[in-house]
């Protein structure tokens, strides 16, 4: 099949190249010349492992190019709409750019051309895209298919979940948009029927409904990860406890310093004004969205606290990405840190295998940038562990010990073993794992 994809961030970029891989022959659009000169030249915009090498894969077989020109659609069998959805003041999800991107393609495409909305929407906002999609179309006498087809990668696994989806969930209205999803999809369901087909605003809702469950099992053991470090329980023992009945499961029951990056905490909001528009309280909903809050400024008072009463210079801070494998900063913890710290009068230096670029968007030269994690622990006050980027799992920490002027390590992913850091004169300050950590 003949694929457009709007949009080469994220999403688009990952389904663009994927769909190529598979067989089909893709076209990715988008309006930033400049990343589509980078595109065809081999460059990649975002980091994502595997990517760049299927991108140029690709690429070399023919089978995947980007342009600027909508025109492309003409002979399109399918265009997915994969722009962005920021969150708007009243943290609703911002659709212009999905609506425009769909009339655009809609003054090119064919009849019975499918338009599938991949970003992720509000419930009706498909319905929408339908109707202004076929108000253009029928001024030249078409129409147009149009389904919903949310995306459910995480970042540094992204193309992995593409190409190995667990699940694939299709939100249609007519048999004409399920056959079509049905082809495009068969090289992902030989040996099993992954696709889940259900009505478009459902589909909307179990997008939704997925990202805000995760987050509010992040912000039940962060809750109960304040509580262990009163009572002096160890909520490490207390996951490993539930997470072994069957009925919870032990996926993301992590206690940390909470959530960020794209999607939860935008997710989260856009759920709240949707309940918000129809008069629906959330109230679960919304005690996950102020615990994670709480989660963030309780490890950053405590983080300060130290820092006041030993009157600190310097930090180091292993992580700026909201988590390992990925460059995103959106939302990252470390923006929170960082900015306590600076505004605190303290001197930064900080560690990331694939952020710095990003962060130095962010903070330009306030903080200084190294390459390893012995070069920033350097004269370091305290260190503080941010992101579990496999280079900061297994640190010689007697190394460590040597290169610091202070003893303190704030371990905000609970990945170190107290006792361990102890026999090296280290002070392990974790979360949740009890009174040893206040």
């Amino acid at each position: 099949m003949k694929l457009c994809v709007v949009g080469s961030g994220y999403v688009g970029l990952v389904t663009a190249a994927c769909m190529a891989e598979v067989g089909h022959h893709v076209v990715g659009i988008d309006i930033n010349a400049n990343k589509v000169d980078m595109l065809n030249d081999g460059g990649i915009p975002i980091y994502e492992p595997g990517l760049d090498k299927l991108v140029l894969k690709n690429r070399e077989q023919g089978r995947l190019f980007f342009t600027t020109d909508y025109s492309v659609c003409a002979d399109a069998d399918a265009v997915f709409i994969a722009v962005g959805t920021p969150p708007d003041e009243d943290g609703s999800a911002d659709l212009q750019y999905v609506i425009a991107a769909a009339t655009t393609a809609a003054k090119h495409m064919p009849d019975g051309c499918l338009v599938v909305v991949k970003s992720t929407v509000p419930v009706g906002t498909t319905d929408a895209v339908a109707e202004e999609v076929n108000q253009v179309m029928q001024g030249r006498g078409v129409s147009a298919l149009v389904a919903f087809n949310p995306e459910f990668l995480r970042e540094g696994n992204a193309v992995g979940d593409f190409l190995k989806p667990d699940r694939i969930i299709v939100g249609v209205e007519d048999v004409a948009s399920e056959k079509k999803l049905k082809r495009m999809y068969a090289a992902f369901n030989r040996n099993r029927d992954r696709m889940i087909m259900m009505d478009r605003r459902s589909a909307e809702l179990t997008k939704y409904a997925a990202n805000c469950m995760l987050a509010t099992r992040i912000s039940f053991m962060n809750d109960l990860s304040r509580l262990c470090d009163v009572v002096d329980g160890d909520i490490e023992s207390i996951r490993r406890g539930i997470g072994a009945d069957e009925r919870i499961g032990s996926h993301f029951l992590y206690a940390g310093i909470g959530y960020g990056g794209s999607c939860f905490p935008k997710d989260v909001q856009a759920l709240l004004a949707t309940g918000e528009k129809y008069g629906v309280d959330l109230p679960v909903v919304s005690a996950a969205w102020q615990a994670n809050k709480i989660q963030r400024q309780w490890f950053i008072a405590r983080l300060l606290n130290v820092v006041k009463a030993k009157d600190v210079k310097q930090v180091a801070v292993w992580g700026l990405a909201f988590k390992p494998g990925t460059d995103d900063m959106r939302e990252a913890p470390s923006i929170d840190v960082i900015d306590a710290l600076l505004d605190a009068g303290v001197k930064v230096t900080a560690c990331d295998p694939a952020a710095a670029e990003e962060a130095k968007h962010i903070w330009g030269n306030q903080i200084t940038y190294q390459d390893s994690p012995e070069a920033t622990c350097k004269d370091a006050d305290i260190l503080v562990v941010l992101t579990e980027w496999l280079m900061f799992r297994e640190p010689d920490w007697a190394s460590i010990a040597d290169l610091m002027h202070g003893t303190d390590i704030f371990d905000a992913r609970n990945l170190y073993v107290q006792e361990e850091l102890a026999q090296h004169g280290l002070n392990c300050i974790a979360v949740g794992r009890g009174k040893s950590c206040l």
